[in-house]
């Protein structure tokens, strides 16, 4: 199976700095700074703290005009 067809099989949400689940990937508002997204499997197995901390560090970064911007340790999302 393709890495993109893996990809699509995850279900992407998006993640809000507070922490929660804000909805599907893609959905964010603010296109010049988009939230955080993760696989929802992996967005369920993090904390609430831990996602917005990922969360915070993305919007950080981008604030900053950065586009690509790495995940937290706990949240690196792992490619089979």
């Amino acid at each position: 199976m393709s890495q993109l067809a893996q990809w699509r099989k995850q279900n992407w949400v998006r993640i809000g700095t507070d922490g929660s689940i804000k909805g599907p990937c893609g959905t964010s508002k603010d296109k010049k700074n988009p939230d955080r997204c993760l696989p929802k499997r992996k967005a369920l197995s993090l904390t609430k703290s831990e996602r917005a901390s990922t969360a915070r560090k993305k919007k950080a970064a981008g604030a900053k005009g950065k586009t690509v911007v790495a995940n937290t340790s706990r949240a690196k999302v792992r490619t089979k």
